[in-house]
């Protein structure tokens, strides 16, 4: 009889002394897949399920280094010599690799030879223990800071086994943990995780599910749901807005969003407004030949202005 396969995971990055994610100092795994494709997203190696060739241009040797080493183990030929840039030490003109998506099927044999990692996958697997054992490695600061681990994404309940069992598997060590979600999955899993979750990181994008659903592909009646549902089950949130110019960040959809809130009571212990920034912009480019879209950051001013809006619902507002 063969042995039961071991449970795993699939994430893109595990980040150490977070402070941006709960409180106190924590470790937040990020796993990857997503249901939700914002074209904001500020990881957009989040969104797919499956790993991805990433390629940095700042990392990259080039020239002939890359033709005798990643070119060549590439066994679809996806990889071609394609822009140059100076090396700023020695100002030589490095000639980069460029990755034929439309050949490229993220094996990642090239990553395996490219010793400056310009070229990598995101995307590994991990077993439950493995994840742990990662995570119990941060323990003191949690306990020194009131800290602890934060599952994010992507959308964790997306691999909602995974993301139960390593829920557990930290409170029966005793480590405050936080779940951040967009809230879009059935109440049935999300609801596994109450035992397990002290607070809740709950994303809300836009109070209209016609707008919500054309702009990053899904409606807000789920997410609306459950977030009733966390509040009514008497667990902690903190309510983060992603403030997105010519999208969420007019007066009548922040009313409507501090509306919402406010209808959640005491379990709602902030709400968060992060203003959009284009940093991830590049990333974009990490993992796809495709440009994306910017937009202008919003002011300081009109930030002040949106948090005066919401605080006139009496919440605990913060830009973050």
């Amino acid at each position: 009889m063969d042995e039961k396969k071991e449970l795993t995971g699939k994430l893109y990055d595990i980040q150490g002394f977070s402070v941006q994610d709960g409180p106190g100092i924590r470790t937040t795994a990020f796993l990857k897949g997503c249901p939700l494709h914002c074209p904001w997203c500020h990881s957009p190696e989040s969104q797919a399920f499956y790993p991805q060739l990433s390629w940095i241009n700042m990392r990259c040797q080039g020239t002939v280094l890359c033709e005798e080493r990643c070119m060549r183990a590439c066994p679809k030929g996806a990889l071609e010599f394609g822009e140059q840039r100076e090396d700023p030490k020695t100002h030589e003109m490095l000639q980069m690799v460029h990755v034929k998506r439309d050949l490229c099927d993220n094996c990642g044999e090239c990553a395996k030879v490219c010793y400056p990692k310009a070229l990598f996958i995101s995307g590994e697997d991990y077993t439950v223990e493995q994840l742990v054992t990662r995570l119990l490695q941060d323990k003191k600061f949690y306990k020194r800071s009131g800290g602890g681990i934060t599952l994010s994404g992507g959308e964790a309940m997306s691999q909602p086994d995974f993301t139960v069992a390593v829920l557990k598997r930290m409170k029966e060590e005793g480590i405050h943990t936080a779940l951040d979600t967009t809230g879009f999955c059935a109440w049935e899993q999300l609801e596994r995780t109450l035992p397990y979750t002290d607070l809740y990181l709950y994303d809300l994008k836009h109070m209209d599910s016609a707008k919500h659903k054309a702009m990053v592909g899904v409606p807000t009646e789920p997410i609306h749901e459950n977030a009733r549902k966390l509040a009514a089950a008497g667990k902690k949130l903190q309510i983060r807005i992603p403030v997105i110019p010519m999208f969420n960040n007019d007066e009548a959809n922040i009313r409507a969003t501090a509306a919402f809130c406010r209808e959640l009571g005491d379990a709602i212990e902030v709400v968060q407004l992060l203003p959009y920034h284009n940093l991830g912009v590049t990333k974009y480019l990490r993992i796809s030949d495709k440009p994306v879209a910017e937009a202008t950051p919003p002011s300081d001013q009109q930030m002040q202005r949106l948090k005066a809006i919401m605080e006139e619902y009496g919440l605990p507002v913060t830009i973050h």
